[in-house]
């Protein structure tokens, strides 16, 4: 199978890729060979590009800068999957587009189904709820997988800015009343793997499974600040040598940002399971996975961290 794949600088489409590659023909543009921020270039490249299946993680992810750069967010949030889905539903093309749990308010106590209203409370949260939308009218085979606070070993994320300021500050101050599931790119990318390799012909088949929309997270949930505690517990289990003594929970309110968060995030994965069998590992050792291949990354094993 070919495969067009976005957004492999990122961290799912990177995690994804050297799976993809291990069974099919992946094509892989880099940004400027294929901008999802000019949407009106996209169907003539992939007229010549010819995908069996579209694959696309790449997205508008800077969340506070969107509510000043609206417009960019909804090109290539929106309108460029529109493009992407349009073309691939004239051409009998499957589609797997990434989301987010910011689609939803965040209210309430309750894991949020698939099915459950929508109701983002920010630009980057409505442009990636617009892009959904905008895939599914296409009308064609898809599968929307909505995740959350995704991170990896490498790139820009929540664990790697944990793990610098850790070694730089005797404290670290982290809101505490946020709840969602984090969620390594190599979880979503190794379950998006087994959905695609079901024994089903047609993935229009294996996608109709779902509705043609999923939750994808790591199992369990916890705080941002329960996640920052247990990343300074790993590193120290580790014997990495940190100058940070606490994490100290705060309010959301005593750390302002620019776009609103919802409060709570944890996505329901009973359809996951229900329609695919699978069930994510916990996110504890996810964590572990992913503090071991940082420590790799940076040229250290967790035994010689501390020497």
């Amino acid at each position: 199978m070919r495969i067009l794949l976005t957004g492999t600088g990122g961290q799912v489409g990177g995690a994804l890729l050297p799976l993809l590659r291990d069974q099919h023909t992946v094509v892989a543009p880099r940004r400027e060979e294929f901008d999802l921020s000019k949407p009106e270039t996209l169907a003539g490249k992939l007229e010549a590009l010819k995908p069996d299946l579209i694959i696309n993680p790449a997205a508008y992810t800077a969340v506070d800068k969107a509510e000043d750069e609206s417009a960019l967010a909804f090109l290539v949030n929106s309108d460029a999957p529109a493009v992407l889905a349009r073309w691939a539903a004239a051409h009998g093309v499957p589609m797997v587009h990434f989301s987010t749990d910011y689609v939803f308010d965040g209210s309430g106590r309750s894991v949020w189904r698939e099915d459950d209203p929508t109701g983002p409370l920010s630009v980057y949260g409505r442009s990636k709820l617009a892009g959904e939308s905008a895939v599914r009218s296409a009308g064609g085979a898809h599968l929307v997988v909505r995740t959350a606070w995704v991170y990896a070993a490498q790139g820009a994320n929540f664990m790697r800015t944990m793990i610098r300021l850790a070694r730089e500050r005797e404290a670290l101050r982290v809101v505490s009343d946020q709840w969602g599931t984090p969620t390594t790119a190599r979880t979503i990318a190794s379950v998006l793997v087994e959905i695609l390799g079901k024994d089903e012909a047609d993935l229009s088949d294996v996608f109709a499974h779902a509705n043609g929309l999923i939750h994808l997270t790591n199992s369990g949930s916890t705080s941002w600040h329960g996640f920052a505690s247990a990343i300074v517990a790993g590193l120290r289990s580790r014997g990495v040598p940190l100058k940070a003594a606490e994490v100290v929970p705060i309010a959301t309110k005593d750390y302002p940002t620019k776009a609103t968060r919802p409060e709570n995030s944890r996505l329901d994965l009973t359809r996951l399971r229900e329609a695919y069998g699978l069930v994510p590992p916990d996110w504890e050792r996810a964590l572990a996975e992913e503090l071991d291949a940082y420590l790799d990354t940076v040229g250290l094993t967790p035994s010689a961290a501390g020497t």
